[in-house]
């Protein structure tokens, strides 16, 4: 816990622990070595082989396509509705749920189609303040611009 502490102290943290932001924001995985991918750093056993301790730490990709979608209409207090969840596929067997950007929640409804297998890149922006005032880092996907 000291430590976790100590790294809010330098500046901005990520909202997740499988967020890096430097050198250039990515997601973080762990492989075993029986080739299974998780997105969770601390998991001790891999469901697959039941190996314990053999996790490498791997880059995933910032690139990837919508699996599924949602058009949120309610939600916590403060939180401006609608906007658009989604499941996002990466190329190395991953799946992350995130928020999509630039993405217009009212059009996703009337031409799902157009979201479903949209490619998609990583990108990151402030979600709050933590209580020693540095910035919370978080992240989302929108419509790559190819």
């Amino acid at each position: 816990m000291a430590e976790q502490a100590q790294a809010t102290d330098t500046g901005p943290r990520p909202i997740v622990p499988w967020l890096k932001l430097a050198p250039k924001p990515h997601l973080e995985g762990i492989k075993c070595a029986c080739g299974a991918m998780y997105l969770d750093p601390k998991r001790v056993a891999c469901s697959k082989c039941g190996e314990a301790d053999k996790f490498k730490p791997v880059v995933l990709s910032d690139k990837g396509k919508v699996y599924v979608f949602s058009v949120v209409h309610q939600s916590y207090p403060g939180i401006k509705t609608p906007y658009v969840t989604a499941i996002v596929d990466l190329p190395e067997g991953i799946s992350v749920r995130a928020n999509l950007t630039d993405v217009d929640p009212a059009q996703a409804q009337k031409e799902p189609h157009k979201i479903f297998d949209l490619p998609v890149e990583l990108v990151t922006g402030v979600a709050a303040k933590d209580r020693e005032g540095h910035d919370v880092i978080a992240f989302s996907y929108r419509p790559t611009k190819n």
